[in-house]
């Protein structure tokens, strides 16, 4: 996954064009690492799944 698409469906939770995004887990280091550079990176909350994927959910408040 390029940084770009990454930047795109991090631009989409944040306007609430999607409500969750769901990466795979060979994707998830590349996505991690353009995420923790994001100014509202604590508004972004992951949740594990079975099997290493993870969904990326947008919230009001950052998380603590």
């Amino acid at each position: 996954m390029d940084k770009d698409t990454i930047v795109s469906l991090l631009e989409g939770l944040r306007k609430r064009e999607t409500e969750e995004i769901t990466i795979a887990k060979e994707d998830f280091l590349d996505f991690r690492s353009v995420l923790v550079k994001e100014p509202d990176f604590k508004h972004f909350r992951g949740i594990a799944q079975h099997g290493g994927s993870v969904i990326y959910r947008f919230l009001n408040e950052p998380r603590s």
